[in-house]
């Protein structure tokens, strides 16, 4: 109570007790008279001034609009409701294919067997699944392999926030009876992997990596999981994020970078990214709204790969955005998240924003037929990094032709990052209304209760345009990326990030090295809407003629 009131007399100096009433922005029940100096309060904020005549009309209306408003409170809204609006990235004319080719991952046919338990741990799935098909390995000794290394290692990287060890077994010997048995269910069949905790599993605790939700158990598994689960593979545990899905801060502490334990990992990915640098799962799935599988994928130097908007299902996942969110893999390489995309992909009832389109990889085609593209200007002048200049040099020794263009919109990016914050705080309003927002760790003037805290007062008409500049913005990507198969560009350059998470298309964050502090760097090619297969057809031509995703931090490579 003495907390709200504190709030409280706070926005009445900066705002006006008037406008707060006007907006019907509360921490409790509002009582009080709507006035024209209300008004004025209110249209300080929204940018608007109104005469006294219009004041005095309006009176009446915005009475009742704040009866609704605190009748509408009346009715609780769970995180998993979604609005009846779908956000749908097609740009007009546009459809993604959905004849389902054959897979032809390029697999080889022999794969030898490491000696020590690290140097198999940190084995790619590509490879991990030849050994498992052959019975070189058991799928139960595999496990049993990733859990002691998340048991050795993930206090110091606080990384994990729930071990599902006896359920990880159980599914590891299943999977190993069926296959001696000569069911063989795919690349995945065996393969252990963890989770970003937003995603339910039903006898879980699912927090969220935010206090207030610490003890939550949903009554639910996330859809992926559960493809995840036919494909055969073996979740081992559920790993950090930020809180509220930002940045590496959570309630149990700050998920660290395995090249670095006096730094974050980056985040909101925070502990799937750690957990697949330091070896201690083959791969993990996370999540990425404005850069939270890129930024992670990059600080612990892996690879993250940000499927299109609409192709995998949200089902129970936390909602932060429900015009943003999407949900991705990371592991140690871009056929990897292939195989792995490939389990994730399709259409579910259950989510009204999946689009159904196909994913055919065919490692077959010659990535040298690729059409690949750059934004120019992002590789020059002093401060470019030589290790993105080096990109675009090993791609021409492979005989790859690059043609050179600008990234231009006439459609500024920032303001529209907005709705990300509006459909924040809808998707958290009793967070803020309650007060609960007091038990998250960051509590700066950048941290979400304050971010929550100031979108209440963004006006729903400038909401509903932002939303129609969004169009045009997708129109205006869709011409710029139609001729070519990848773009190639730094992975935080100019504002190609926000853009491409505002228009839903698909991004692939490889390692390309390492700065002059030691920690690893990376490059992102772009892809047009539903065409990840050429974005891991030349992301593993790359990385099959390089080796910056092989290198392991030192002080987890034991």
């Amino acid at each position: 109570m003495e907390r709200n009131k504190r709030l409280r007399s706070a926005l009445f100096m900066s705002l006006g007790a008037a406008s707060c009433l006007t907006l019907g922005f509360t921490f409790g029940k509002i009582a009080g008279e709507i006035t024209p100096q209300s008004i004025d309060g209110a249209s300080d904020i929204l940018g608007l001034s109104f005469t006294p005549a219009e004041k005095d009309s309006m009176l009446r209306n915005l009475t009742n609009q704040l009866s609704g408003i605190q009748s509408s409170r009346e009715i609780k809204l769970d995180n998993s409701v979604p609005p009846a609006l779908v956000f749908n990235p097609l740009p007009k004319g546009f459809s993604p294919p959905t004849e389902q080719m054959p897979l032809d991952f390029g697999l080889t046919e022999e794969v030898q067997l490491p000696v020590s338990d690290v140097d198999i741990a940190f084995l790619p799935v590509h490879e991990l699944a030849v050994l498992i098909r052959d019975n070189q390995l058991s799928s139960v000794r595999l496990t049993r392999i990733y859990l002691d290394r998340i048991k050795k290692h993930s206090d110091t990287l606080q990384c994990l926030i729930t071990l599902m060890e006896d359920t990880a077994l159980e599914k590891a010997k299943q999977m190993d009876l069926e296959l001696a048995a000569g069911k063989y269910r795919g690349p995945l069949h065996g393969i252990p992997y963890g989770i970003k905790d937003l995603l339910a599993v039903k006898g879980t605790k699912t927090t969220w990596g935010a206090a207030p939700f610490q003890n939550q158990q949903l009554d639910e598994t996330a859809q992926i999981v559960q493809n995840l689960d036919e494909a055969g593979a073996v979740l081992v545990g559920k790993f950090t994020l930020g809180a509220l899905a930002m940045g590496d801060v959570w309630y149990g502490g700050v998920t660290k970078n395995p090249w670095n334990l006096e730094q974050g990992s980056s985040g909101s990915s925070a502990g799937s990214a750690s957990a697949v640098s330091a070896g201690l799962v083959p791969f993990a799935i996370g999540t990425e709204t404005l850069g939270s599988i890129v930024s992670p994928s990059t600080r612990n130097g892996v690879t993250g790969l940000r499927p299109t908007y609409g192709r995998v299902s949200k089902h129970g996942a936390m909602a932060l955005s429900w015009s943003m969110d999407k949900i991705g893999p990371i592991s140690r390489s871009a056929l990897d998240n292939g195989i792995i995309l490939s389990v994730l992909n399709g259409p579910d009832e259950k989510d009204a924003s999946t689009i159904a389109a196909s994913f055919n990889f065919d490692r077959k085609v010659d990535p040298k037929s690729l059409k690949v593209g750059y934004f120019k200007p992002f590789f020059e002048g002093e401060r470019v990094s030589e290790n993105d200049k080096n990109v675009l040099e090993t791609l021409k020794s492979l005989g790859v032709e690059l043609h050179p263009l600008e990234l231009k919109t006439s459609i500024p990016p920032g303001p529209i990052v907005m709705m990300l914050m509006v459909e924040g705080a809808a998707a958290f309003d009793e967070l803020t209304r309650l007060g609960w927002d007091d038990q998250l760790v960051a509590q700066h003037r950048g941290a979400w209760p304050n971010l929550f805290r100031a979108a209440r007062f963004y006006p729903a008409v400038e909401y509903v345009n932002l939303s129609r500049q969004r169009t045009l913005l997708i129109e205006e990507m869709h011409a710029l990326m139609k001729d070519y198969d990848v773009i190639v560009t730094p992975s935080f350059a100019g504002s190609q990030l926000q853009i491409t998470n505002l228009t839903g298309h698909p991004a692939l964050c490889l390692p390309n090295g390492f700065n002059e502090q030691g920690s690893p760097t990376s490059i992102t090619f772009l892809g047009n809407l539903f065409e990840e297969d050429k974005l891991v057809l030349l992301g593993d031509y790359v990385q099959k003629n390089t080796d910056w995703q092989m290198k392991r931090p030192p002080l987890f490579n034991q």
